[in-house]
């Protein structure tokens, strides 16, 4: 059987067609020689989602968008595409977010792996939105530039205050203050320098001077060797004795123990002493007065004059 021109062109024009709507539907994201299954998703607002954005699991791609509508009642349904080899549970989520800077929005399956209802062909999936790396700097940089817009307006003020403030009056004193403390400046300068001098030219003298020092620490240390060699024990121990005899012969003398404890606590040994003092004061006193009376020294045979009491008596005494 001869095949005519005729069916020749026919299975060409066939094929041309075939091979045409394949590729229009393949431009479109449809691959018309796999199984796919149809999911929806709705939306309040998809963030600039586009047709055919590719649909990922855990970063692999599983399908893409198959068409975005929008709803009477102001929601957008798009409808997913999913390849027949990656099952997943009904109550996975898609979110919708943004890998990277450039790229644009996309579609990320969260499966529940706990869940073992397997989602079918038809069925409305959970939706969701991630915030994208813009947002989250968006975020991070609200308030930054809250407090940079605040900082500006400060210096604002500032510089105004400032200018307030700073007069030609003002302005001048400024000035001098700023030339005096170059002034100061340079008379520190100067003494530095000066101080510099009086160490070069006395470098003699000072090391001489801390060769004295550490000759001084050096007879120290050898003080504090023959210190700690003393037997600085048996001293201690020496003075506490000592003082325990003192302070028993102290506590003896406040009991009336002994002469000076007597001497001290016996009212009339003190009397009686004091009585023979004036006594002994009185009869040194006569003798001063009368000497002849006690000393009868008469070369001539003169005779002693009468005895006359002396004005400080016994008796005045006692009274």
């Amino acid at each position: 059987m001869k095949i005519t021109k005729e069916i020749k062109a026919g299975i060409l024009v066939i094929a041309s067609i075939s091979l045409f709507i394949w590729g229009y539907s393949y431009l479109k994201g449809k691959d018309i020689l796999n199984n796919y299954k149809t999911f929806f998703v709705k939306y309040d607002n998809v963030e600039g989602l586009a047709a055919t954005a590719p649909i990922t699991i855990n970063g692999l791609v599983v399908g893409q968008v198959a068409g975005i509508k929008l709803q009477p009642n102001g929601e957008i349904l798009v409808q997913l595409q999913i390849k027949n080899d990656f099952p997943f549970s009904k109550s996975s989520v898609v979110a919708i977010y943004e890998p990277g800077l450039i790229a644009g929005r996309q579609l990320q399956i969260i499966p529940n792996f706990n869940d073992k209802t397997v989602a079918v062909s038809g069925d409305t999936l959970t939706s969701s939105v991630k915030k994208g790396l813009t947002d989250l700097v968006s975020d991070k940089l609200a308030p930054l530039q809250q407090k940079i817009e605040k900082m500006v307006v400060n210096a604002d003020l500032l510089l105004t205050n400032l200018n307030e403030v700073l007069d030609a009056k003002s302005k001048e004193n400024l000035k001098n203050s700023i030339s005096n403390l170059s002034k100061t400046i340079e008379g520190f300068n100067q003494v530095v320098n000066n101080a510099n001098s009086i160490l070069s030219n006395n470098k003699g003298n000072i090391d001489k001077t801390f060769s004295n020092l550490n000759k001084v620490s050096t007879d120290f240390s050898k003080i504090s060797d023959s210190l700690s060699k003393a037997n600085l024990t048996k001293v201690v121990n020496d003075l506490e004795k000592t003082l325990s005899n003192v302070d028993k012969i102290m506590n003896d003398v406040q009991s009336g123990k002994g002469s000076l404890g007597k001497i001290v606590k016996d009212d009339a040994l003190y009397n009686n002493l004091e009585k023979t003092s004036k006594e002994l004061e009185l009869l040194l006193q006569d003798l001063r007065l009368n000497p002849t009376r006690y000393i009868n020294v008469s070369l001539f045979g003169k005779k002693n004059k009468p005895y006359k009491t002396p004005n400080d008596s016994i008796k005045n005494t006692k009274n």
